[in-house]
């Protein structure tokens, strides 16, 4: 048979199917557009000329945003950085409406945006909460992803209280009066606690200047009332509904390559993201030098390294 002459056509078309459809992410294009979810639109972007595996970021908060994203430009050089404004905050629909503020609703968004872009494969990463929302959106839909990475990874909100509890301790004695008295009599308001908040955020969340980045033209505020509704006033104070979550048991599920990254004063305290680390069998754990919970802006050089070098190695498995 002249295989150059004659073709069958289901064979033809399943050989079409070969070349395009397995390699769909190959095709994925900078663009912005809106998702549709519970409760409205989610808005996302894809940035970044690079033809390997996209990577997809998911933000803290809750009622954060994506755009601290935008400091990991570079690593679209070589693959698709896929942002979005989870549902309440920055650039997507805001809402107060309080039954549709559940976990399960945000993994459902990270479903809905790796459909509108017809994702096969990609890489997750979480940021602080966005951990929380890449384990549970992992341990649903595990088939499409490849690897994960959890930067100041938060899974359990008894875990982060007690860390902060610890990181409390360590700030001089006014601090610690003042956040004592504020929590007991529920003056999350005050002056004294507020001041106190600022000191413990310097110390061990933003310690450096928060970077600014040219992909960043339209102002999009994080949602204060999520914030509040789902965690609490501060980041050491836990109120709302995330109260009782924990998923650390969960963390023997992971079955692919996993990546833990913490600053070295982070929130997300080295010593308890490496007993995090040893429950997943063949990870790693990177402490970023110098850094708090905002690893990409205290010290953004190393923060890319160690997803680089990771993504590079699991390519290479």
């Amino acid at each position: 048979m002249n295989y150059n002459k004659i073709l069958h056509p289901i064979l033809f078309g399943a050989f079409l199917f070969l070349l395009t459809g397995c390699n769909s992410n190959q095709a994925l294009k900078p663009k912005e557009g809106y998702v549709s979810v519970k409760g409205g639109k989610v808005w996302y972007r894809v940035f970044g000329e690079g033809k390997k595996t996209p990577i997809m970021m998911l933000h803290g908060g809750p009622g954060g945003t994506g755009s601290s994203f935008y400091q990991f430009a570079s690593i679209g050089q070589e693959r698709p950085i896929i942002i979005f404004d989870q549902l309440g905050g920055g650039r997507s629909d805001t809402t107060t409406d309080t039954s549709i503020l559940k976990v399960a609703n945000f993994v459902e968004q990270v479903e809905a945006v790796r459909k509108a872009l017809d994702l096969k494969e990609f890489y997750l990463q979480g940021h602080s909460w966005g951990t929380a929302l890449a384990l549970e959106y992992y341990l649903k839909y595990p088939k499409a992803v490849k690897a994960i990475i959890f930067n100041s990874p938060y899974f359990s909100t008894s875990v982060w209280k007690a860390d902060a509890d610890t990181l409390i301790k360590t700030l001089p004695d006014s601090i610690q009066k003042a956040i004592a008295t504020g929590e007991i009599n529920k003056a999350y308001n005050s002056t004294a606690y507020q001041n106190a908040n600022e000191v413990y955020a310097k110390n061990f969340g933003l310690r450096n200047t928060r970077l600014s980045s040219t992909l960043d033209t339209i102002p999009a505020l994080g949602s204060a009332f999520i914030y509040n509704y789902m965690w609490g006033p501060t980041e050491f104070t836990a109120t709302g509904t995330l109260l009782h979550y924990d998923r650390i048991s969960s963390l023997k599920n992971i079955h692919i390559p996993t990546l833990f990254i913490c600053g070295e004063f982070d929130e997300a305290r080295p010593a308890t993201v490496k007993r995090f680390q040893t429950m997943v069998p063949g990870s790693k754990l990177v402490v970023i030098p110098g850094s708090g919970h905002a690893t990409m802006h205290d010290n953004l050089p190393a923060n890319t390294k160690a997803i680089l070098d990771f993504l590079h190695e699991a390519e290479n498995d």
